[in-house]
């Protein structure tokens, strides 16, 4: 059902990019064939999940924050549900949520988005939330970085109906955290920031934030593939 209910989606929307908006993507060819795969993304809109696994076109599964589930309808649930995503507890070590993905990279060709920001960000980057390290240091899997732009003004989940502006969604190269096991407080805070620093590189240096400087430092948590 996820699966059916994610292509149809996608392909409706690619279709209202086409025709409504300035939408192009660069750095496809980076996306691996086979193998699971985590993707980290900043978070400026509603409209992220839903561009992102379109311009993928990867079978995405996502991590959302669970006031999204507790504020939709039964129907709106039904739909975040099989469009493939799973509520995440903020503020807090989720271990049922790390369990779900790490469950869910088990799948051939599977794919896990986070948006390590929590909170939607339009233009600059803030503060992530550091979750995304015990789940990549426990999977071994590769990360995929990706940079949106143009999206912050697209705040209503109706404008999937009429998208507009000059949207860009940029795909880096993969890479790997050089560290496994269990990390100090420390190390995974700084690998947080390495992480979201590939993502930060990808955009203009007016949307990198926090990230600004974490975009043009050496990397030592983490190494391209």
């Amino acid at each position: 059902m996820t699966l059916l209910v994610q292509k149809a989606s996608n392909s409706a929307l690619r279709v209202t990019l086409a025709m409504f908006s300035d939408y192009a993507v660069d750095g496809r060819e980076n996306i691996p064939v086979d193998g699971p795969l985590i993707v980290v993304a900043n978070h400026q809109s509603n409209l992220d999940p839903a561009i992102l696994a379109a311009s993928l076109r990867r079978d995405t599964r996502f991590l959302a924050k669970d006031a999204i589930f507790k504020g939709a309808t039964p129907i709106g649930r039904w739909f975040l549900r099989s469009y493939g995503a799973q509520p995440l507890r903020r503020g807090e070590m989720d271990l049922t949520a790390l369990r779900w993905g790490l469950t869910e990279l088990k799948r051939p060709k599977a794919t896990l988005a986070l948006f390590p920001e929590g909170t939607r960000n339009p233009g600059a980057m803030k503060q992530a939330q550091s979750g995304i390290v015990p789940l990549a240091a426990r999977a071994g899997i590769p990360i995929l970085p990706v940079g949106m732009t143009g999206i912050e003004g697209m705040s209503s989940v109706l404008r999937v109906f009429k998208p507009t502006g000059t949207l860009r969604v940029h795909i880096g190269r993969p890479f790997l955290l050089t560290r496994s096991g269990k990390l100090s407080r420390d190390e995974t805070k700084a690998a947080a920031a390495e992480v979201m620093g590939r993502v930060a590189a990808l955009m203009p240096e007016s949307y990198r934030g926090v990230y600004r400087e974490a975009a043009e430092s050496p990397f030592s948590y983490t190494v391209t593939i």
